[in-house]
């Protein structure tokens, strides 16, 4: 009898596939394309189920047909920088296939921007022991969080094409690539500010918003980002009103919502520094103030909203 699979044996291999080459294997590897990714979820076989729904002149179970089969791999990874200025970090096809364009700046700086067309694919080899699930023409959403006392990730749900899986030997993994992040805190966050007012803050969540739909019909099927709706959520401790009007920001019938920047900047060494504007939030309906450890704090959401376009938000490594 075989051993069992143990479920500590994932290997995960991204690589971004050509832009001219949707849905072709570009064969991900282990020493180059590595992902380490935490709370991994892999669901193979996503769908629709289709009855046959016979007439029969008996009762019984009606077999069913799967169709409009899709993959879909969920995961962390920590967002920090590569170690060096002006060298994309090993996570950069993971955020690229949310519609977001890189642009390398040679020992200076990486930025990633949302685009409208242009959208890059990726190819995903998920294994558990010898199982090897391939996943092609992968798109994706993420969502960004950094919380007080906690490791900053994004959270990204890759959505591609299904293919059977199959028995293949185990790649030797390199790793180095992937650099140590700093906790969330006071020392290694240094500005956190809404409207160009610092706050002292909990947590920063910036959900990138992209609708992700498999298109499965004749001739061709593929995964397209076919629109986006960034959401940003901050929690921060209450201030005077004085200071900051939750209730006023968030704008009336007879007052428009005010567009105001959000920046955190997040870590202390170079090359891992990530900092992430919003240029112009609108806020929402204030729903109110809550306790923690018997302090009011305020639970604040913002639309990030685009003003020349492709530049309702930003990431920039340094």
């Amino acid at each position: 009898m075989a051993e069992p699979i143990k479920w500590r044996s994932k290997i995960i291999l991204v690589k971004a596939e050509p832009l001219n080459a949707y849905g072709i294997d570009p064969t991900p590897t282990g020493a180059s394309n590595a992902m380490l990714l935490t709370n991994v979820q892999f669901q193979p076989m996503e769908g629709q189920d289709v009855s046959r729904n016979l007439e029969t002149p008996y009762m019984g179970a009606q077999e069913s047909l799967p169709v409009g089969l899709y993959c879909v791999l969920t995961g962390d990874f920590e967002l920090v920088g590569s170690g060096q200025l002006g060298v994309a970090p090993a996570w950069s096809p993971l955020l690229r296939s949310c519609g977001v364009a890189e642009v390398v700046t040679p020992g200076n700086k990486v930025e990633y921007a949302p685009v409208t067309e242009g959208h890059e694919s990726v190819a995903a080899y998920f294994m558990i022991g010898t199982n090897r699930y391939v996943m092609l023409g992968g798109r994706s959403t993420g969502v960004i969080t950094i919380n007080a006392q906690g490791i900053p990730v994004c959270r990204v749900t890759i959505t591609g094409l299904f293919t059977v899986p199959t028995v293949a030997a185990r790649p030797v993994v390199d790793l180095s690539k992937w650099q140590k992040p700093q906790v969330a805190a006071k020392a290694t966050t240094p500005v956190y500010t809404i409207d160009g007012i610092s706050f002292v803050a909990r947590d920063y969540s910036l959900n990138l918003g992209c609708e992700v739909q498999p298109r499965m019909l004749f001739n061709q099927e593929r995964v397209l980002i076919v629109d986006k709706a960034e959401q940003l959520t901050v929690t921060v401790e209450a201030v005077p009103v004085s200071t900051y009007n939750p209730v006023a920001r968030a704008g009336s019938e007879t007052a428009d919502a005010p567009r105001v920047p959000i920046i955190i900047e997040h870590g202390t060494i170079v090359g891992r520094k990530v900092r992430i504007d919003t240029g112009a939030c609108v806020q929402s309906r204030f729903g109110g103030g809550q306790e923690n450890q018997k302090i009011e704090e305020w639970p604040l959401t913002f639309t990030p909203l685009p003003t020349l376009g492709d530049d309702q938000w930003k990431i920039t490594i340094t």
